[in-house]
This record gives C-alpha cells, sequence and structure tokens, in this order.
C-alpha cells in the first residue's frame, strides 16, 4: 500500500506542471511584452517550423518553442470567429466585442452574446492594459507592427472605435494618446496636426527614414514606412525598411529607460494578410521574422530579469493544412518532396505580382526561373496575359477574357499567384478568411508564473493586468473614470454640441457655466479653456465622440475645471 502511494505521489510530481500557480499568485512584474502574429493557425507555425528547419539543419526549432504552455479560446462576444478587432480588444480590455469594434463595449446581442452584455453600456471606450499602465503605474508604452498603424491590432491597444475602418478617428487617437514609441506602416496616414503635435512634444519623427530612426537617441519616437502597410519581409528591401526584429530592439532599447518599466506590443502583422491570400509563402517567411522578434524579446527578458513576454495570436485563418486531399500520397510524401519547393520561393504572391508589372512581358519566364525555381505553364501564362491588373499584357485590357481564367483562377493578379505558388505544394487551404479554432500561447516570466493550459481571451487578460499588478476590475474602474458619457459629467451645465463645419468631421462640445467655459474636440487629449479657448488642458487619455449616440466619453475629472 505504502509503495503504491509512493509511486501514485512521484507520478504526480513528474506529470504536474512545474510552474502552474493559482491566479492570485501571478507575480507582477516591471516590464510586460505582448507579442502577437496576427492570423496565425498552429498548421501556420509548424509549416515555418519545417521551412526553417530544411534550409537549416542547425535550427530544427522556433525561439518560442521552449515556451509553449498552452492554447487560447479567442471569440467576438456574439460568435465563435472574431476578427482583429474585438479580438486583440478582449486581450487588452477583458471584454469580448463585436465584429470591427475596436476597444468599445458591444451592443447586447441577448439571443447570440456568449457572456451576458449590458445594453445600457454599448459604445462605451473600454480603457486598455496599455493606457492603464501609462496612467496608473507611469510605465512607458510601445507599438511595434508591420501594418499600418491605425489597423484592428495596435489601434485595439491605444485607440477606442466601433468601426475598425474609422481610421479618421482612430489614427488621431493613437497621436495623441502619448504613446513613447511606435514604429510600423502608414506614413500617408500621418496627418500635418497629428506629426505637429508629436515633433511638439518631443518625439522624433521619422517618415520612410531607416538613418533616421537608427540614429535617434531621444526616448520619444515615431517611425512609420511604406504609404500604407510595410513590405512582407521576404519581400522588404534592407536599405528602406527595417525587419521586425530591428523594430522590436529599438522600441524595448527607448522603453527600457523609464525606471517605472514599459508595457510593448509587437504585432506580426502581416501573416493574417498572407493567410486571407492563401499564400504559403507569406505565411511561412512572415511568421519566421516574427519568431526572430521573440527571440529578441526572450533574449532581453531572460537577461533583464524583470520582464515577462506573452506570445498569442488573435485568431486562426485561412484553414491552412500541411496535406491536401488532390496531392495523391501526400501523406508518405518525403521532407524534399513536402518542403523543398517551398524554400524555393524568394518572393511572396504580391512579391511575383509586383515584379511581373515590373518587367517586360517577355522576361516572364526568368522571373519565375529566377525567383521560384520553375516556369509558367501555358495554361498560367494565358491565365496572367487574361488578369486584369496584369500592366505587361500583350492583350489590350478590353479584350481579356476573364472567363478563361475559370479553370484555373479568377481574380487579382496576387491572388494568381498565390494560386500558382500554392498549386506546386501540397499545402491546403479551407478558406481565405478567419477561422475559430483555439490558438497557440507562450509565455516567459521571470518566477515561472505563467498562464498554463486553455485559456478564455478574458483570462489572458487578466494575466496581462495581474503581470502589471493590477486586476480586471482596475481596468472596468478606469473605463469608468475615462470614459464617462458628457451628459453625465456635466449634468448640471449649458451644453452644447456644435456640427463640424464642413459637414463631414466631427461635432466639438461646448461646456458653460457663469464663469467657464471648456471647448472639447473629440479624439484628441487636448482641450480648450477660456471663452476664446485661450488655454488648454492637457490629458492623460483622449476623448472619444460615438455618432451613433451623439455622445463624448470623456474624464470625469473634467469637471472639475468649470469649478
Amino acid at each position: 500500500m505504502k509503495k503504491t502511494f509512493a509511486f501514485l505521489l512521484l507520478l504526480a510530481l513528474i506529470i504536474m506542471p512545474a510552474n502552474a500557480v493559482e491566479r492570485e499568485d501571478v507575480k507582477p512584474v516591471k516590464n510586460v511584452i505582448l507579442l502577437i502574429p496576427d492570423g496565425t493557425s498552429l498548421a501556420t507555425v509548424s509549416m515555418a517550423r519545417w521551412l526553417q528547419w530544411y534550409q537549416d539543419p542547425g535550427k530544427p526549432k522556433l525561439n518560442i518553442d521552449p515556451y509553449l504552455c498552452g492554447t487560447v479560446r479567442t471569440h467576438s462576444s456574439n460568435a465563435p470567429i472574431g476578427d482583429s478587432a474585438p479580438t486583440t480588444s478582449c486581450y487588452m480590455t477583458g471584454q469580448p466585442s463585436r465584429t470591427g469594434y475596436v476597444s468599445t463595449y458591444p451592443e447586447s446581442d441577448p439571443e447570440n452574446d456568449i457572456y451576458p452584455t449590458d445594453p445600457e453600456r454599448a459604445f462605451q471606450p473600454l480603457a486598455t492594459v496599455l493606457e492603464a499602465g501609462k496612467i496608473l503605474k507611469g510605465k512607458a508604452t510601445g507599438l511595434v507592427f508591420t501594418c499600418e498603424f491605425p489597423h484592428a491590432t495596435p489601434a485595439d491597444c491605444s485607440a477606442h472605435s466601433y468601426d475598425r475602418g474609422k481610421y479618421e478617428w482612430i489614427a488621431p487617437q493613437m497621436a495623441h494618446n502619448d504613446i513613447n514609441v511606435v514604429i510600423g506602416g502608414g506614413v500617408s496616414l500621418l496627418s500635418e496636426e497629428m506629426e505637429d503635435y508629436l515633433r511638439d512634444n518631443g518625439y522624433g519623427v521619422y517618415r520612410n527614414d531607416l538613418k533616421g530612426m537608427r540614429a535617434d537617441t531621444g526616448e520619444r519616437m515615431w517611425a512609420l514606412y511604406g504609404d500604407r502597410e510595410m513590405a512582407y519581409d521576404i519581400d522588404r528591401d534592407p536599405e528602406e525598411q527595417p525587419s521586425i526584429e530591428e523594430m522590436t530592439r529599438v522600441a524595448i532599447k527607448k522603453l527600457s529607460k523609464n525606471p517605472d518599466g514599459f508595457f510593448l506590443m509587437v504585432e506580426g502583422s502581416k501573416v493574417d494578410w498572407a493567410a486571407h491570400s492563401n499564400d504559403p509563402v507569406g505565411m511561412a517567411t512572415e511568421f519566421l521574422a516574427f519568431d526572430r522578434a521573440c527571440g529578441a524579446a526572450l533574449e532581453f527578458a531572460r537577461e533583464n530579469g524583470e520582464t515577462a513576454v506573452v506570445i498569442v495570436p488573435d485568431h486562426g485563418n485561412s484553414g491552412i493544412s500541411i496535406g491536401r486531399k488532390d496531392c495523391t500520397g501526400y501523406d508518405k510524401l518525403s521532407k524534399d518532396q513536402l518542403f523543398h519547393q517551398l524554400s524555393l520561393y524568394k518572393l511572396t504572391a504580391e512579391g511575383f505580382a509586383k515584379k511581373l508589372n515590373s518587367v517586360p512581358n517577355a522576361e516572364v519566364q526568368e522571373v519565375f526561373r529566377t525567383y521560384a525555381g520553375f516556369e509558367l505553364t501555358p495554361e498560367e501564362l494565358d491565365a496572367l496575359n487574361n488578369c486584369e491588373d496584369y500592366k505587361n499584357s500583350p492583350i489590350p485590357e478590353g479584350q481579356r477574357k476573364k472567363e478563361d481564367n475559370s479553370s484555373l483562377y479568377s481574380g487579382s493578379l496576387t491572388g494568381l499567384m498565390s494560386h500558382v505558388i500554392t498549386s506546386r505544394t501540397c499545402f491546403g487551404f479551407t478558406t481565405g478568411g478567419h477561422t475559430g479554432e483555439e490558438v497557440f500561447l507562450a509565455a516567459y516570466h521571470p518566477q515561472g508564473t505563467l498562464p498554463l493550459g486553455m485559456n478564455t481571451n478574458i483570462e489572458l487578460n487578466e494575466y496581462l493586468c495581474e503581470l502589471l499588478g493590477m486586476t480586471h476590475d482596475t481596468l472596468d474602474e478606469l473605463t469608468g473614470e475615462r470614459f464617462a458619457r458628457h451628459t453625465e459629467v456635466f449634468k448640471n451645465y449649458d451644453l452644447k454640441i456644435v456640427p463640424a463645419k464642413d459637414g463631414k468631421g466631427s461635432p466639438t462640445l461646448v461646456v458653460r457655466n457663469k464663469k467657464k467655459q471648456l471647448t472639447i474636440t473629440p479624439f484628441s487629449n487636448i482641450v480648450k479653456s477660456g471663452k476664446k479657448g485661450e488655454d488648454e488642458i492637457r490629458l492623460n487619455s483622449v476623448v472619444v465622440y460615438v455618432d451613433k449616440n451623439n455622445t463624448f466619453y470623456l474624464p470625469e475629472s473634467l469637471r472639475d475645471f468649470l469649478k
């Protein structure tokens, strides 16, 4: 009996996770780095790992591999499959939200809501972990990404909107939210007003200026590349755009100068974009570039001793599989047969499309011999020449026959290139959209208190809060303080909402009493005080306007300026 008990005890100790802890025992840390590979299904990680190992036999594992610790069930408020806006919103706010919502409380959908929602709170901006770290803990904050800066995931950290596409609302919030370091895409989306605000407040601002970013010695910086998104890593000109690894290292170096610590979010944005295009080259190489950024973050964390790292996708995408039904005998193929062709590609589908539009039609086959290791078939050449957005086709636009492509592919040039790339592999796709499977979770904590097992996206937010020495209730309280309805904050004051002069912009809120006046413009942290707006009040959060309910959401403390 004693031997049996001893054996069972030993077995329990062997299988019990060494770092499993109760959630209340999570040790707060000085710095938190959250890394999100957008739209990354587990099969994408497997494909990238195989590609890396095939290309370099000395690297069988990814940087994230020693830190894999569980999965996350990620979803919208009323649907199991979410887009980047509500899924990352939940990581940042602890509240699931609806498709397209950026850190904003969802409208109630009683028949479908996965968790109960409060109809009275619909459209209220929700305080994020980044905002709480800055406001309550004095931490420096940073964003690194490869999409344009107002895109869903970076926006989820630092802006609020029920429509992820309203860049005219989101971009100024991000500029005015006093994020210490922002590096990514979107040169054309940074307005003159935003740049003036940044420069006036001590930021180095760099547009397509790699040398400028590298030479900057300040602690505040915006560095943007590309009119909208940055190039895929494999297509990138390293003399013009930095890698996501370099961007991560630059951000950490600057943010770590803050004695109170920092919160940094790094997004591998275009894994998702490649998945939408069913482009296995883009998916694998973008994830490997992201994994190198993870390596930089983990290296800093291990050396620093006061930093936690959390790595998690926001959702899956494309239903990619290593193996495809019409690829006969795929389950018996060798490593060479499955991954050799993938290793030969030197461009993404988008990269091939751009290359073909930049060279004469006579050089098409040379492009594929050089960058893919094969030539197009006559059928593929015909499909290319009939493709609507192929600029160098010998067939005039009006004479191109889309129906001739129907047996192969009908659509954009990038889409055709994705088909050509995939046709030489045994990878398969079920969709060009998001998918609802759980995503991987990896983490590092200097004291080993990790989020093991299956976590919901709400529980992941709780873990992030606890790393910063807060709780989800702290976020709720901050939401109430910083994003209160203007009708409640200024209940007994004279209120007037003045429409935009051009009829296209957002209105202005004017609040008066007998002696004082506030003029409040949304999507900014600057409030004008005085009858003529001669004085400025600078907030450490932004004011948000929602047209759906004609409401300004703003700090309760603004009322004190009228006393």
